[in-house]
């Protein structure tokens, strides 16, 4: 068969995943609650495996949202001082492993721009070349809270950038998002070679040095070794339980809740069940 001309003429063994998934409905779905019925129902026929579900929910999700639901928030931003040596915040470059970082005068209401840890490669071994951050950095993105994820997520694609700095109503820096943020939210957590791997089940990973994502269905007892807390593990079996008591109804992705100091915010769930969780420990605030 031609890759031309990819369709079959003989009956529905070649039909593509599209036609089984809409083969044996009747009608179009007429909310989202009877679209998620549908992919549900999808899934238990066999049409789309369970990986093809989580990313159509994912990308559901996401044409819901805005930035402020997804950002990595101020007290959470790790940042570089423009006053700084090299040897002042490489320290700190090496220690997180990220590859970008927003440069600040000032305080966090002050970006400068962005240092992109390559950057620095063309100076390690240039003993001739001087070092001077303000002339390495790279021009900020900003954008405001209330932008619509999918919206942000084109532009990254289209412009090529992979961070964008928040604010809110009043120009005041509240936060940070980057495509991996919002990827993450359609394709589920992106390992790198970085990720340390914290348990066998991964189950909690961490994104920063105080704020992890963890899967809803992290028993409670992992939970509280883990992070040393006491959440009662005959109340609730899962960290999923104990956030949906705390909330008293079904939440939807963006929502947070706070439960024994602990900070909970909502990243990914549909109508029946919290799936995945981040968790912000006490006493950040800088």
């Amino acid at each position: 068969m031609s890759d031309d001309n990819p369709h079959s003429t003989n009956g529905s063994s070649d039909k593509s995943w599209l036609a089984k998934f809409l083969n044996g409905f009747k009608g179009e779905p007429q909310n989202k609650e009877e679209l998620s019925d549908m992919i549900s129902d999808a899934q238990e026929r066999e049409l789309i495996d369970p990986q093809t579900k989580e990313m159509i929910e994912g990308v559901m999700g996401v044409s819901e949202m805005r930035v402020r639901d997804i950002m990595i928030p101020r007290a959470q931003m790790i940042t570089i001082d423009i006053e700084q040596t090299t040897e002042e915040f490489l320290p700190l470059v090496l220690e997180s492993a990220h590859s970008r970082f927003p440069v600040i005068s000032e305080d966090k209401d002050h970006i400068e721009g962005i240092l992109l840890a390559k950057d620095l490669l063309t100076y390690a071994f240039n003993d001739e070349k001087n070092f001077v951050l303000k002339d390495t950095i790279r021009e900020a993105i900003i954008v405001p809270e209330s932008k619509r994820v999918d919206v942000l997520l084109k532009e990254f694609r289209q412009q090529r950038y992979h961070m964008a700095i928040v604010v809110d109503e009043y120009g005041g820096v509240s936060g940070l998002v980057t495509i991996e943020d919002i990827l993450e939210l359609i394709v589920g957590e992106i390992e790198d070679e970085y990720d340390d791997e914290v348990d066998e089940n991964d189950n909690i990973r961490p994104l920063n040095k105080s704020t992890y994502s963890v899967k809803a269905l992290t028993p409670v007892d992992d939970f509280n070794k883990f992070f040393e807390t006491s959440f009662n593990e005959e109340e609730s079996d899962t960290i999923g339980g104990v956030v949906l008591r705390a909330f008293g109804n079904m939440p939807e992705t963006g929502e947070k809740v706070e439960v024994d100091n602990i900070h909970f915010e909502v990243t990914n769930s549909d109508k029946r069940r919290l799936v995945q969780l981040k968790v912000y420990l006490p006493d950040l605030e800088n």
